[in-house]
């Protein structure tokens, strides 16, 4: 980044049909409407941080590839009516116009400023950048209201979130979670610096989202018996409870099991079956009953 070019006139109108009136947070300063911009978007690679024009550069490896990855996972696991966003340029407050590598926010229209709503979560991939540009955006969003920051460490495979008690960052377990309201499922640290971690993590979450292509596939695979892991497991013990109320119904109401009939209820692993002949149990004269499909 240049931070060698002069600055901005930080009372410049905001951009053209942005319009409306500053927010105010309670106990805070007003602040500008989000998209009440300092500088052009999508004309030039301009920030604004602390009044000071920063010149964002294109990134390389491993920034690029460390960004790829954040944006591939934290995409994955947002909640049905937040999105994810890459580089969206934000009016942080009178001073700062400037963006996040990816953050995420809630859809639609604030009804408080009619501008789109200020991120909720922030996400900044550190490599080259001057680390104390990096703490003091971390400080500016959080006086805007951005819930929670955190800086991903491409080169030294850390991840941190800002830490507005201490007024620095806190490092983050490799095996601790994020766990907050706009994901649908805990977003793993190791996820953000592993590519094999991102992919497992990314089908956690879409598993989460009862994606239905998944769905379907796993559907198919019962259909086909093809039943694997923990989803067999699961069929296991569905099956075993069936199994052992049905010989307590009949044990209760004194109706006597052959030897063949036992085996073929306890060799059963068809859940709606199973069921049926439990209801049939309730109700049998005799245990032949049960299991005939007449």
């Amino acid at each position: 980044m240049d931070e060698n070019r002069r600055g901005y006139d930080l009372k410049a109108p905001g951009h053209p049909g942005s319009g409306g009136s500053p927010r105010h947070l309670p106990g805070r300063d007003s602040f500008p409407r989000v998209d009440d911009h300092l500088v052009e978007p999508e004309v030039t690679r301009d920030e604004i941080i602390g009044g000071r024009r920063i010149v964002a550069s294109p990134a390389q490896s491993p920034h690029a590839d460390q960004h790829g990855v954040l944006e591939y996972v934290v995409q994955a696991h947002v909640r049905p009516g937040y999105t994810a966003s890459v580089d969206l340029l934000t009016r942080v407050d009178q001073e700062s116009d400037f963006a996040t590598d990816t953050c995420v926010k809630r859809k639609g229209v604030d009804p408080e400023t009619g501008a789109r709503y200020l991120e909720e979560l922030a996400f900044e991939v550190v490599s080259e950048q001057n680390e104390k540009l990096v703490r003091e955006k971390a400080q500016r969003m959080h006086r805007r209201g951005v819930r929670r920051i955190f800086a991903v460490w491409a080169k030294s495979h850390q991840v941190c979130e800002w830490s507005a008690e201490s007024g620095n960052w806190r490092q983050l377990e490799p095996d601790a979670q994020v766990e907050d309201a706009c994901l649908v499922a805990p977003l793993r640290v190791a996820a953000l610096l592993d590519a094999a971690m991102a992919d497992n993590s990314v089908a956690e979450a879409l598993v989460a989202k009862d994606n239905p292509v998944l769905q379907e596939r796993e559907a198919a695979a019962e259909a086909r018996g093809e039943v694997r892991g923990e989803a067999r497991g699961e069929v296991r013990g569905k099956a075993m409870g069936l199994t052992e109320a049905i010989f307590g119904v009949l044990e209760a109401r004194g109706l006597a099991v052959s030897e063949d009939q036992r085996q073929e209820i306890l060799s059963c692993q068809d859940l709606d079956r199973l069921s049926r002949w439990l209801r049939r149990a309730a109700l049998a004269s005799s245990a032949d009953e049960i299991t005939s499909e007449s």
